[in-house]
């Protein structure tokens, strides 16, 4: 079975445009100056926009509505607070969640931003999230990207994009990227100066004051990732060289600055911490690194693998996972957990692969959580099913929906039939879900060939019967 979330959507922003009303009013604030630039400002989206591609291509993509509408909200007032000596009209801003738990967030050429999910969740306030993408937005508007390019002349645009990507990202997530990308890394110079790096911090501090938040926070935040950032260290501090007495500066800075219509804490951080909670765990980049480096882009599978012609039997024995704050099920002892962006699968050996944007799932079964707003179970399950359908053309009801006991609570369970994209036999899917407090649906979807559903139904429901929500 292919299928993709479905809630797969990513606001593209342009904001360029957009008359800051808000404003600061600044007794002082430290000038700062771009650095010299060979390339066009044009030059900067159209690599952006090529490294953005190859990142969603290698790196597992959080594609969820109230989690992407933070991002793009915060994002939103961030890149409208830009002064105008910085604004650049040609750039595309972006603002993209990866489903990973490192703490880590980078700014690509032209716009593109990406967060992980584990920079949100480690964030004490909203205005620690602004302060970090307002240091990345800060390198954006500088350029600094391709002004530290600009320093190796043998280098044309074309050849940038893997150089870029790897550089600015950083760590182990620039190493994964890089395993996906034709151009290679190796480029040092492209990682960014201590200097560029004070320049983002005070332009962040000023963007900050500008859009309503108290740039205090910037610096705040330096000191909330570094301890949760575990014994190795933060990927974000250690992909971004410390220019010296970095809080300090910040605090210096922000002190200098005056913010109008100053913004209460709103509770939106609190309801997207508690939802990221629920989803299934999210793989570090090594762990993603170890996996292939692909990261199935848009929440799809994120791992590679061969399909086999003959998949073995469910075992008899059953093992019990975690899977986060969410939920307990018991599996076949012989089928294993496979992350997939925001949900996670369970299946045999030789029964699920991915190549690129494309997942092939033939056995087994998925759980997940879709954001939805009716009350009413039945609406909200075919809603589901004709969201699975548009990536599967083939996808029928089968019979009946039933009512049943799913984790606890009231479920509803419909069969299905499909064509396999992989093999081109008829394969049965049992999809069964219930709503969730808040109304969002958890599902699970079970999947077998037509002819092997013998073997596989009693299996199944074993498993869903096991569900334990938290």
């Amino acid at each position: 079975m292919k299928h993709s979330s479905p809630l797969g959507w990513r606001a593209h922003l342009h904001v360029s445009a957009l008359v800051l009303l808000l404003g600061v009013a600044s007794a002082a604030q430290t000038p700062i100056t771009p650095p010299d630039n060979k390339f066009t400002p044009a030059e900067d989206v159209k690599l952006g926009r090529e490294a953005a591609q190859q990142v969603e291509q290698e790196l597992p993509i959080l594609r969820d509505q109230q989690v992407d509408a933070f991002v793009d909200d915060v994002g939103r007032r961030l890149a409208a607070a830009v002064p105008p000596a910085f604004r650049h009209p040609e750039f595309e801003y972006s603002f993209t969640v990866v489903n990973a738990r490192d703490i880590n967030a980078f700014a690509l050429p032209g716009g593109p931003m990406f967060i992980n999910r584990g920079m949100i969740t480690a964030a004490r306030t909203e205005g620690e999230v602004a302060g970090v993408m307002a240091h990345e937005l800060s390198h954006v508007v500088l350029r600094h990207g391709t002004a530290q390019a600009s320093q190796a002349t043998k280098y044309q645009l074309g050849q940038l994009a893997g150089q870029v990507i790897g550089a600015i990202v950083g760590g182990t997530a620039g190493a994964v990227i890089a395993q996906g990308s034709q151009f290679g890394l190796g480029a040092a110079f492209l990682r960014f100066s201590r200097e560029y790096e004070r320049q983002a911090d005070l332009l962040g501090a000023q963007i900050m004051a500008r859009a309503g938040y108290d740039p205090m926070q910037m610096a705040t935040m330096f000191e909330t990732i570094r301890r949760q950032g575990g014994s190795r260290g933060p990927e974000w501090l250690s992909s971004h060289p410390n220019p010296g007495n970095r809080q300090e500066a910040i605090e210096k800075e922000a002190r200098m600055l005056q913010v109008r219509d100053q913004d209460r804490e709103s509770p939106n951080l609190a309801a997207v911490q508690a939802r990221l909670e629920r989803m299934p765990r999210a793989l570090s980049t090594e762990e993603i690194a170890r996996r292939g480096g692909s990261g199935g882009g848009g929440g799809e599978v994120g791992t590679t693998g061969t399909l086999s012609a003959s998949v073995e039997p469910p075992s008899r024995d059953f093992r019990t996972h975690e899977v986060g704050k969410l939920f307990s099920v018991s599996v076949p002892e012989n089928w294993q957990p496979v992350p997939a962006g925001n949900a996670v699968r369970f299946a045999p050996e030789g029964a699920s692969a991915s190549s690129g944007r494309r997942q092939v799932f033939t056995h087994g079964i998925e759980f997940g959580v879709a954001a939805n707003d009716s009350a009413d179970l039945e609406e909200a399950t075919q809603a589901l099913v004709s969201a699975f359908a548009q990536s599967n053309p083939g996808l029928k009801v089968a019979g009946r929906a039933q009512r049943v006991e799913f984790g606890g609570r009231q479920g509803l369970r419909v069969t299905l039939r499909n064509a396999s994209s992989a093999t081109g036999r008829e394969e049965a899917v049992v999809l069964t879900a219930a709503l969730l407090d808040g109304n969002d649906l958890f599902y699970s979807v079970g999947v077998a060939p037509v002819s092997e559903l013998g073997t596989y139904r009693q299996a199944l429901a074993r498993v869903n019967d096991s569900v334990r929500l938290r």
